[in-house]
């Protein structure tokens, strides 16, 4: 059974329980039948017992008893299978029906009466023959004469064979029934699994090549819509999944490959001759850059590797984001003055998480504004309570994000201008708002997207700290409380 197919397990468990509906159905009417029969024996028998006794009660004398025989013969005109013995109590018969042969035994049976007075049916069988009878009393009219003995019976050889019979033919007829069940049950299982062979043909057809194939679920059972829901849902993700992996092994080859090939010029270019040692210092330093550009790169996808498969670390170490959004404007204060862009930080709030994580994730989402805020422009990081948790947003004016670029900007080497110059920054193979999202969904929050009148806006949304208002902080160098205005315009901080 466990290595059957579930057509058969279908079959085999319908057709045993109609084959037993059927054997108890078939057993209860040949009993049905059979007492059916009985009772209409016994009440025969009852009815010629009333006849002997009416007979037997109209006797006055001995004259009379003398007629009885007669009477009796007469009742029994037409009555082939009955036969009736009329025995007195000092055991002279009156009557026995011609041809009719009584057993011993069953003559000298005392009367027997049921619950409702009626005397119960015996059943005996004399060779091929079988009898059913009654005993009973009857009272005569004499006075002082001892009640007779009347014993009636009945040949029901014929109730016999009809129930052989009749018997035979149902249980052949359930046999019959049996089969056909057997087999229109076997054609309804298979007809209704048809569902489930076309979803593992589905199934069959789909490769790496063809993961666009579909389960139609318009003339689906209800059972099964659910289940091809859940299969055309898991293949879309396997789609976008696959797709994504390719995408991203042509971006891994087409990133890797310009550092590379970098790398091999200035090498092939240092040995077409003899240079000096300054020369080769200087090729040295260049192919320097280039190994840190791969190393970061590198570290940045071991990074989402291991976001992806839930490794990065969990501390809960509490982090005022302010001194951290602070640190980061000193930091980039000498590119915002050299862009001509104003970096504002303001507000306050404490989380929970790694510190260090939390400042890549802000870091990132600030030197992206800055690449793309166009001179005299601005970028607002503003921290704040929302609802149960934190949001901090960083705005930052300039040409809107494309909207078919929106859905993409989080993925792994997607640029929206690919056109742009690269920057030593860890951002320039794409990888660093895929890097913040991993951060953010590793401190158990998330990031947005929005562009409006002129304005893109990234939002971060984080729990709030977990513990007292009072909980430590070890958070680097404080910032004062109060507006603080950092070396150079380009720069504002302030604290709330």
């Amino acid at each position: 059974m466990r290595r059957s197919s579930l057509t058969l397990r279908l079959t085999l468990i319908f057709g045993v329980m109609f084959a037993v509906l059927l054997l108890a159905l078939g057993a209860f009417i040949a009993r049905a039948v059979e007492q059916h029969f009985e009772e209409g024996d016994v009440h025969e028998l009852h009815g010629k017992l009333e006849l002997v006794r009416r007979v037997f009660a109209e006797v006055r004398s001995e004259a009379d008893l003398a007629h009885v025989p007669q009477r009796l013969d007469a009742a029994l005109v037409g009555h082939h299978s009955l036969s009736i013995a009329v025995v007195q109590h000092d055991g002279e018969v009156v009557f026995v029906s011609s041809g009719a042969g009584f057993p011993a035994g069953l003559i000298d049976r005392e009367p027997a009466y049921g619950p409702r007075g009626y005397p119960p049916g015996l059943v005996w069988e004399d060779g091929a023959r079988i009898y059913r009878a009654i005993v009973a009393a009857a009272e005569s009219g004499m006075a002082g004469a001892a009640p007779a003995r009347v014993v009636v019976s009945m040949d029901i050889a014929h109730h016999r064979d009809f129930m052989r019979g009749f018997t035979r033919s149902l249980w052949a007829a359930i046999a019959v029934a049996i089969t056909l069940t057997g087999l229109l049950g076997w054609l309804a299982a298979r007809g209704g699994l048809a569902p489930l062979r076309r979803m593992a043909e589905v199934a069959r057809r789909i490769s790496a090549q063809r993961l666009d194939d579909r389960i139609d679920t318009r003339n689906l059972p209800v059972e099964l819509e659910a289940l091809a829901d859940e299969f055309n849902g898991m293949m879309a993700r396997l789609e976008d999944a696959f797709r994504r992996l390719s995408d991203f092994s042509a971006d891994i080859a087409h990133e890797l490959r310009t550092p590379i090939s970098n790398l091999m010029m200035e090498t092939q270019v240092a040995l077409t001759r003899a240079r000096s040692a300054e020369a080769y210092r200087e090729v040295l330093h260049s192919n320097l850059e280039e190994f840190e550009r791969l190393a970061r790169m590198i570290s940045d996808m071991l990074f989402l590797a291991k976001a992806d498969r839930g490794l990065l670390p969990r501390p809960a170490e509490a982090v005022a984001l302010e001194n951290e959004a602070a640190a980061l404007a000193e930091f980039y204060e000498a590119l915002a003055e050299d862009r001509g862009v104003r970096l504002a930080v303001t507000g306050a709030a404490t989380v929970t998480g790694d510190r260090l994580m939390l400042r890549r994730a802000l870091s990132n989402l600030v030197s992206n504004a800055l690449r793309h805020t166009p001179a005299r422009g601005r970028v607002d990081v503003t921290i704040g309570a929302v609802g149960d948790g934190v949001e901090v947003a960083v705005r930052n004016t300039g040409e809107p994000i494309p909207p078919d670029e929106m859905p993409r900007l989080f993925e792994r080497f997607h640029r929206a201008d690919r056109a742009r110059a690269r920057h030593g920054d860890g951002d320039g193979a794409g990888l660093g708002l895929a890097i913040t999202r991993s951060i953010v969904e590793a401190h158990g929050g998330r990031i947005e997207v929005a562009c409006a009148d002129g304005v893109t806006t990234f939002r971060i949304r984080l729990p709030q700290v977990k513990g007292s208002a009072d909980a430590p902080v070890d958070n680097g160098p404080a910032v004062a409380a109060g507006a603080v205005q950092s070396r150079g315009a380009g720069i504002a901080t302030r604290t709330e």
